[in-house]
């Protein structure tokens, strides 16, 4: 029988155990090593009103923190990253962003990488300000990574960039997504596309440093042939590929060696409610998150 979350009484965040692998090598370093030791798994923490019904828990912080930290103390363990959709916490004010402050927080007392998809990017002094509450050491809201968008201009995002380095932190730049109105910015300039060009700042940007690089791409995993459509070489951006659209939106671990073909060992795979939707049992979403793996490795 499931476990009913909203009747347990223990604490997931006494339940973290610490793990290895925490040392502030750079981000790019730190993800290699987390995805050969793990898989190539992220696992979106996203906390949406549906999703907490379905686990018997009421759409307000006490649900959001009870689920948050079930999922960390759950997948943690097994995955490369943890990844919270930052709007799911926003939407409940400032008592929400306290709760993605825990979770942050406990992810990083047990050695789990996360990256926080808030997608920001804006210009001058507003960028900066973004980048010290996402990436600065001592910030409360401080992850591993953030997802961010280039859409005014990837120097736009130097701020950050620069930030991240500094911090040992890493980044993921929007390129290919795969909603529908993605291709009529991405796709500009056919061979000459704006995505293609993102991939060749990230490049540029990771070519500055040794060893992996930390300045990665957000690829949607159901981009199809877009890749090849736009003539994208992605082995050679030497970082990584965060990957949304596994399991529930459709994308299987065979489609995506299919996608990403010589690139795909850069890949991390992204998975939520594929996952998410076999709580609040715990064993059931390690369950999930094994399976999950398994395919990625194929």
């Amino acid at each position: 029988m499931s476990e009913s979350v909203s009747e347990s009484t223990a604490d997931p965040a006494a339940d973290l155990n610490e793990r290895a692998g925490t040392s502030r090598d750079p981000f790019g370093a730190r993800l290699a090593a987390a995805m050969a030791a793990q898989g190539p798994l992220c696992v979106g923490i996203d906390p949406h009103p549906a999703l907490l019904a379905s686990w018997g828990l009421r759409d307000d912080v006490a649900g959001l923190r009870r689920f948050s930290l079930t999922v960390l103390e759950s997948v943690g363990p097994l995955a490369a990253a943890v990844k919270p959709q930052v709007a799911l916490y926003e939407r409940h004010g400032s008592a929400g962003i306290a709760v993605l402050e825990e979770l942050l927080a406990a992810a990083a007392g047990a050695g789990v990488l996360s990256i926080a998809d808030a997608k920001r990017g804006d210009i001058g002094s507003t960028m900066s300000a973004y980048a010290d509450a996402w990436l600065r050491d001592g910030s409360a809201l401080a992850a591993d990574a953030v997802t961010l968008s280039p859409y005014l201009g990837f120097e736009s995002l130097r701020p950050a960039l620069d930030l991240a380095a500094n911090q040992g932190r890493g980044v993921f730049v929007l390129a290919l997504t795969s909603n529908p109105e993605g291709p009529s910015v991405q796709h500009v300039g056919g061979r000459d596309s704006v995505a293609r060009r993102i991939v060749a700042a990230a490049a540029a940007e990771n070519a500055r440093t040794a060893g992996p690089g930390s300045v990665g791409l957000v690829m949607g995993a159901t981009v199809g042939s877009a890749l090849t459509d736009l003539g994208i070489d992605l082995t050679s951006l030497n970082g990584p590929i965060l990957a949304p659209g596994l399991g529930a939106q459709g994308a299987t671990g065979a489609e995506m060696r299919a996608t990403f073909g010589a690139a795909y060992p850069q890949v991390l795979g992204t998975s939520s409610r594929g996952i998410l939707a076999a709580g609040p049992d715990r064993e059931a979403l390690r369950e999930a998150t094994r399976r999950t793996v398994d395919s990625l490795r194929g």
